[in-house]
């Protein structure tokens, strides 16, 4: 089974602000297509020695926008920034949300990510005071960008393959 293409950003994109956010919103669609489809029961199931779930890998994606944009940026205080993680270290994703709460906290995270991206510039540092120490040079909103495009891009690579083991569905 192949799952159907989406398309990619558009050819004509030559703004790096909007391309970056362009290619970001491909790797978020792309991470929702791959978990549409399976039961519950396959997305709370780990086909890895590594031992994630695809369920854990979009709470985990939801956490790494929010250390990344809110905590890491915009230097918004949080309780716990490591809210993706267990007790052993490993991500987690808390008994009693169900995967639809799962999968509409990243959307909403999704949203509140596109309004601190439009909000600035790729040149912006990000505050320090949160995530970086203001004793340590703080990264750009573009630095940022590519450092989560990055991350999508491999971690939505390795739900490929755990979708694959799965059910057999291959595609983007």
């Amino acid at each position: 089974m192949s799952t159907q293409p989406r398309d990619l950003p558009s050819y004509d994109l030559a703004d790096p602000k909007d391309l970056l956010a362009a290619q970001l919103d491909y790797y978020r669609a792309t991470l929702r297509a791959k978990t549409e489809g399976p039961p519950e029961s396959e997305l709370r199931r780990s086909r890895l020695p590594s031992r994630w779930s695809p369920l854990e890998l979009v709470w985990h994606l939801t956490h790494v926008e929010r250390r990344w944009l809110e905590w890491g940026f915009e230097a918004r205080p949080l309780t716990d920034p490591w809210a993706d993680h267990g007790p052993d270290g490993r991500w987690q994703v808390p008994a009693a949300l169900s995967v639809q709460e799962v999968l509409d906290r990243f959307e909403a995270r999704c949203a509140r990510s596109r309004t601190i991206v439009n909000g600035a510039e790729l040149l912006d540092r990000a505050a320090c005071g949160g995530r970086f120490p203001p004793d340590q040079q703080p990264p750009t909103l573009g630095w940022i960008l590519c450092h989560l495009l990055q991350e999508y891009a491999r971690h939505v690579g390795q739900l490929d393959v755990v979708r694959e083991l799965a059910d057999g569905a291959t595609g983007e």
